[in-house]
């Protein structure tokens, strides 16, 4: 990744601050709220480099926008999600790693990349 300037820090801060995955807009809001000034062209790039670098998960919202969250953890690992409150649960399923290598192999893939996210109501919500 490139080198952390300033707009990048605050860009990473701001999306520490919270546990839940928050849009480019988001961020953008809350940054101009705070009295950071950064264009959401920016916070767009920003947010993808923290991402492609692994700093940053990243989930695909039901109308198609990209959000972004805070990783947790530095193995790959999949997301369980509520789509009732948005609560996410970080998974290692060795299950799913290892079909995902004998359906690639059974197809001649190489070099995979791969991102799984279950979505459902959490216990909480179904109360």
């Amino acid at each position: 990744m490139k080198r952390m300037t300033r707009q990048r820090s605050a860009v990473l801060a701001e999306i520490a601050r919270h546990d839940g995955f928050r849009s480019a807009q988001q961020v953008h809001e809350d940054l101009g709220a705070a009295g950071e000034k950064v264009g959401l062209a920016t916070v767009y790039r920003n947010l993808n480099a923290l991402a492609e670098s692994g700093q940053l998960d990243t989930l695909r919202a039901p109308d198609g926008e990209v959000l972004y969250r805070s990783c947790t953890q530095d193995s790959h690992h999949h997301h369980l999600v509520c789509r009732s409150c948005g609560k996410v649960t970080e998974i290692e399923p060795l299950e799913v790693e290892a079909w995902v290598a004998r359906v690639a192999t059974e197809h001649h893939f190489a070099d995979l990349q791969h991102s799984i996210e279950i979505s459902g109501i959490c216990a909480q919500c179904q109360e």
